[in-house]
């Protein structure tokens, strides 16, 4: 039985393998351009990112935030090694937090979440980065034998939108925005790549659910509890200075 970082270093070497080839390059453009849009409306003074698509590229880099921190499970690699689902950062420490493809490389991706909410900061955002398991990629890959094209990495375990946006809830995040990425389908061996450029456009216009990555945008959110105050009402039978009047209470025996 492989270890959890065993199997995340398997996962994060099939990963950059793929993100390598041509539409790996396609997909993080995407993926960046929505980022770009994000980041810097974000504010703080830490952020963390978990994972990367590229160990040379940047996914912040156009973020406001000076002082981020790369964390990865692979020992060696990033500023920090340790898990996903067990970070050792203090509780409220972080303004942003990016998510690369985290919920896809452990057994309980809850529990990922549940720390990620655990060391931001009121008001603090996370970024999550994802395969959509519905697009056509997708689906491609819950197919068994050659059709499935096993070595895609949609072959793990993706999870969509909705899902993620059901644990965000339950944790008492408020979804942002939504942008997907990937739209284009794999090039044949001819190479219709103005007749591709037509269905990316169209797909991100008329289908955006059906994108292969997507980028999720949330904000933690923490309900202020206020104490309820009772209503101080003067007793009837109060006088000046705050002492009860006498009265008398008639019986039949009077």
């Amino acid at each position: 039985m492989s270890s959890p970082r065993t199997s995340c270093a398997r996962h994060r070497e099939c990963l950059q393998a793929w993100y390598g080839s041509a539409p790996g390059r396609a997909m993080q453009a995407a993926l960046q351009s929505h980022l770009d849009r994000f980041v810097p409306q974000l504010f703080g003074y830490h952020a963390l990112q978990i994972g990367h698509l590229d160990p040379n590229h940047d996914l912040l880099a156009a973020s406001r935030i000076n002082h981020r921190v790369r964390l990865e499970c692979d020992p060696g690699r990033g500023d920090v090694s340790a898990l996903a689902d067990a970070l050792p950062i203090l509780t409220d420490s972080m303004d942003l937090v990016a998510l690369v493809h985290c919920l896809e490389q452990v057994e309980d991706p809850y529990q990922v979440l549940r720390e990620t909410d655990r060391i931001l900061v009121p008001e603090g955002h996370v970024l999550i980065i994802g395969f959509n398991p519905l697009s056509l990629p997708g689906l491609r890959g819950m197919l068994p034998g050659r059709l499935g094209g096993k070595g895609a990495p949609w072959s793990g375990q993706c999870h969509a939108t909705g899902r993620v946006r059901d644990w965000l809830a339950l944790l008492g995040f408020e979804v942002l925005a939504r942008a997907y990425a990937g739209f284009r389908p794999p090039e044949g061996r001819s190479g219709f790549k103005a007749r591709l450029r037509v269905v990316e456009c169209l797909g991100g216009r008329h289908l955006p659910y059906l994108g292969a990555g997507y980028v999720i945008l949330a904000r933690k959110r923490v309900a202020n509890v206020l104490p309820l105050r009772t209503r101080w009402r003067p007793s009837r039978n109060m006088v000046p200075g705050g002492l009860a009047s006498p009265f008398c209470r008639r019986t039949d025996r009077d």
